[in-house]
């Protein structure tokens, strides 16, 4: 008897760790990288950190080859997708 409550149990806290990711990635931020505005090819961070630097940050998007695509320099003009947001590719 006690081995189905704890069963039990253990899927409502599953459940709840799963509502809880998904909330948390809907409020999030959309994902962005500093990006050349002219050849769109992804720069380093310090780039767009100051106002010397040559980039601009990119909102959303896909990285493919060092070149983001996708997205759009208006933060505003991106909306975020939750899970499995396409701007989340490695470089």
């Amino acid at each position: 008897m006690d081995r189905r409550k704890l069963r039990s149990g253990t899927v409502v806290l599953g459940g709840m760790g799963v509502l809880a990711a998904t909330l948390t990635a809907c409020g999030s931020e959309p994902d962005r990288r500093c990006v050349d505005p002219v050849t769109q090819e992804i720069l380093p961070s310090y780039e767009c950190e100051d106002s010397s630097g040559s980039g601009s940050y990119y909102y959303g998007g896909s990285n493919y080859k060092n070149r983001m695509s996708g997205g759009s320099f208006n933060k505003s003009a991106v909306e975020r997708d939750g899970f499995g947001s396409s701007g989340s590719s490695g470089g």
